[in-house]
């Protein structure tokens, strides 16, 4: 179900509301089941035959957690290091669900183009917020077995796991973020002011998916299509597809991400802040500080830091910059490209700590300038489906084409001014101080985004597919 869909916003979400009202003032106890059941159809709308794999997920980790606390009747089963194991299994397991059902053709399509072989190569539909509701998994076990995350009973868990505002692209909540507002009911005293920044956060973000998001998709869609089927491209052409490209992916992702805010907070649920006006960075670790701040903490978190981080000399530190960006690009998707991605990204990283390391000035105007240069020149990889397609973009980019028509300014323009000058989504709701012409402004701004949902074509959000 889509966040920018009818369905969602004027049956599932008012019904959804309505039920957990109803549940939190009459059957109080069972609030917590009423909302992870409320996920689970959520979750079900797309493909119910994905439930019981989200379900059975769930039971399983949450059956290792107890596992992991009780006292065997063995010595050797109860020891630290088997616990330790335990967790540590568990984890393995699930990347490897993860793996199976996102890399198994991947890996083996590289097997038999380098080594010779005829390995068949499975193709399974990927369900949705696999990788996300994994990395969840990962997160809660990882700090379980380190000793720094308590247990919890399975609704608690589940929900953790499932929530539905971020069970299908996030933002990757820690346990600790969200645990202990399941505590609280949605329609707790001051409700209403939550209530009405949620509706804020929600019209913004559907406002940035559907009048930018979707309108760049159309400049964008078109010439990677071409570059796909190995059209020629103009110089223009080219630039203006990347460009179209690297403002329609914030704002698809900004987008989705502030409904999914705004949707939790209907609930009484603040999830974490996603994206902090990534294009005014002006270097690349100040980018991904901005960009996906979730995603970024994961990998510094659980994989840059175990890696050896910056705690065991620079040789060490630029080779887990390396490994973990590229890692991150694998995450991203099943395709060279995407890793490409990863691997530039981490070679951008290093390049910025010799840099620094070598007490070399970066004016902030020219770190601004490289930084956006260099995250737009990378998104070719990103979008690309192949090297050669990419090659292709890149020479036309260049200036091995005929230079063409000039860039369509007419909605890039105002894009790249909203992405860079700001201010966020989530600093509006934040500021905004409740009024009846507030109320109407956002009323009337949510009738036309549905108006212009009904007459328009409406793209699914980019990160559902990975």
């Amino acid at each position: 179900m889509l966040f920018n869909s009818f369905p969602f916003l004027l049956v599932f979400l008012p019904a959804a509301l309505a039920i957990q009202g109803l549940a939190e003032r009459f059957m109080p106890r069972a609030r917590l089941q009423t909302l992870l059941a409320l996920s689970f159809v959520f979750y079900g709308y797309w493909d119910w035959r994905f439930v019981p794999l989200m379900a059975a997920s769930i039971l399983v980790n949450w059956l290792v957690t107890r596992l992991f606390a009780e006292r065997l009747p063995s010595p050797k089963l109860s020891s630290p290091k088997s616990r330790s194991l335990l967790a540590f299994g568990a984890i393995a397991a699930n990347l490897l669900v993860l793996g199976v059902f996102k890399y198994a053709g991947f890996f083996a399509g590289i097997a038999n183009a380098l080594g010779g072989l005829d390995l068949p190569e499975p193709r399974f539909a990927l369900p949705l917020g696999i990788s996300f509701f994994t990395f969840h998994h990962v997160m809660y076990l990882t700090d379980l077995r380190a000793g720094l995350a308590p247990l919890y009973g399975l609704t608690r868990y589940g929900l953790y796991i499932a929530f539905f505002p971020q069970v299908l692209s996030g933002p990757l909540v820690r346990w600790s973020e969200v645990m202990h507002q399941f505590e609280t009911r949605a329609f707790r005293a001051g409700w209403q002011e939550r209530f009405g920044r949620g509706l804020v956060l929600i019209v913004l973000g559907l406002a940035k998916k559907s009048v930018f998001g979707d309108g760049l998709a159309s400049y964008a869609n078109p010439i990677f299509q071409l570059a796909a089927a190995h059209a020629p491209l103009t110089m223009m052409q080219a630039w203006e597809g990347v460009l179209a490209f690297t403002f329609q992916i914030y704002f698809d992702f900004s987008g989705y991400t502030d409904m999914a805010l705004g949707t939790a907070l209907l609930f009484g649920i603040v999830l974490p802040q996603n994206f902090n006006v990534p294009y005014r960075a002006v270097s690349l670790s100040d980018f991904w500080r901005r960009w996906h701040m979730t995603l970024s903490r994961f990998l510094r978190d659980y994989l840059y830091i175990p890696l050896g981080g910056n705690r065991h000399g620079l040789a060490r530190q630029l080779l887990a910059l390396i490994l973990t960006m590229g890692l991150g690009g694998l995450w991203h998707g099943a395709g060279l490209p995407f890793i490409a991605w990863g691997f530039a990204h981490g070679a951008g990283l290093c390049a910025g700590v010799l840099w620094r390391r070598a007490g070399l000035p970066m004016p902030a105007a020219l770190g601004f300038a490289l930084t956006f240069l260099f995250v737009t020149l990378t998104w070719v990889l990103f979008r690309a489906p192949t090297f050669e397609v990419a090659g292709e973009f890149y020479a036309s980019m260049a200036g091995a084409a005929p230079l063409g028509a000039a860039l369509k300014w007419r909605l890039l323009l105002p894009a790249a001014l909203f992405a860079m000058l700001g201010p966020t989504a989530y600093d509006v709701a934040a500021k905004l101080r409740p009024s009846r012409l507030l109320a109407m402004l956002l009323a009337l701004a949510l009738v036309l985004l549905l108006l212009k949902l009904g007459d328009e074509q409406n793209y699914e959000f980019i990160y559902f597919q990975f």
